[in-house]
């Protein structure tokens, strides 16, 4: 485990249809953290597109570019440029008709260290995932950097604690989950309050029950339903990170664009690890049943 300090940013904006504006905001919020200090920058899911998932069309499908492509080029450009690692999230189109929800790691020499496909894809109102992501076939696999192994996740994978478990079996330092998730304009003050919450409360969860820092970027801003336009989904935005024993160390607004700065103590993260040994304690002789989808004796 890294026992040095670590500076970190997490670029949270709103987007539009513009697709070149949506990733030149990254990219400034990528600049704007370097000169920061930070080492590591973490963007949203799906960052220069809209949330397009609202709907099932498939002209959706121009959106998505091979990896490499000429966005993964250009992210890997400045991560070369700026000498800092870079996680980005894609629309991979891998062949016509088979698309998948990607997360890619660019090193600061600019090479690409990883990639990780989303591998719980949900299919629910306003999140048609299924429509248009493959579910990924990587495996849960930390990506090695100059800043440690990347836990790398997506999205709705961050509801999952096999995800977080096993990222962190596989040795990660961190937990990252780029992530476009929001309200329903539909649903109550408090019934939002509640989905936000449970949102922050799972993946601070995960930090504790792994002893290893968490960082989430969501999405900010309003997008309308293209078939439905005074409907849509109003992106939360509080990107946060938080410690190992789930302590809040930086969190973003909810409705403004912004760059979160947050520094980890890994040589915390360490002692931390020390004194809460989940690891050691884990009886993996009797968790055969999680195997199994429901606990009613058939493996399905």
């Amino acid at each position: 485990m890294l026992k040095q300090p670590i500076r970190i940013g997490l670029v949270q904006h709103s987007c539009s249809t513009d697709r070149a504006a949506n990733l030149t905001a990254s990219m400034d919020g990528i600049r704007q953290a370097a000169a920061a200090g930070a080492q590591l920058v973490l963007l949203q899911e799906l960052h220069v597109s809209l949330y397009f998932c609202q709907t099932e069309d498939t002209q959706c499908f121009d959106l998505a570019e091979p990896i490499p492509g000429p966005t993964s080029q250009q992210l890997a450009a400045l991560a070369q440029q700026l000498k800092i690692v870079i996680v980005a999230s894609l629309f991979e189109k891998r062949a016509t008709g088979l698309y998948h929800n990607t997360a890619v790691v660019f090193e600061t020499d600019g090479s690409l260290a990883g990639m990780y496909r989303k591998m719980h894809i949900p299919d629910d109102p306003a999140y048609y995932e299924k429509f248009y992501f493959t579910p990924g076939d990587l495996g849960f696999h930390p990506i090695a950097t100059s800043v440690g192994k990347l836990g790398v996740l997506v999205c709705w994978d961050q509801w999952f604690p096999e995800a977080a478990r096993l990222m962190t079996l596989a040795g990660a330092d961190l937990l990252l989950y780029p992530t476009a998730i929001g309200w329903d304009d539909a649903d109550s003050a408090a019934e939002k309050h509640r989905q936000c919450d449970a949102w922050i409360t799972v993946q601070r969860g995960h930090a504790i029950a792994n002893g290893i820092p968490v960082l989430a970027c969501n999405r900010t801003g309003f997008e309308a339903n293209p078939v439905t336009p005074n409907q849509g989904i109003h992106f939360w935005g509080n990107s946060f990170v938080c410690g190992p024993q789930g302590e809040m160390l930086a969190q973003a607004t909810q409705a403004k664009s912004e760059v979160l700065l947050c520094d980890i103590d890994m040589q915390r993260v360490e002692q931390v690890r020390r004194i809460w040994p989940y690891l050691r304690d884990r009886r993996i002789d009797a968790y055969p049943d999680l195997l199994l989808r429901y606990r009613d004796g058939k493996k399905t």
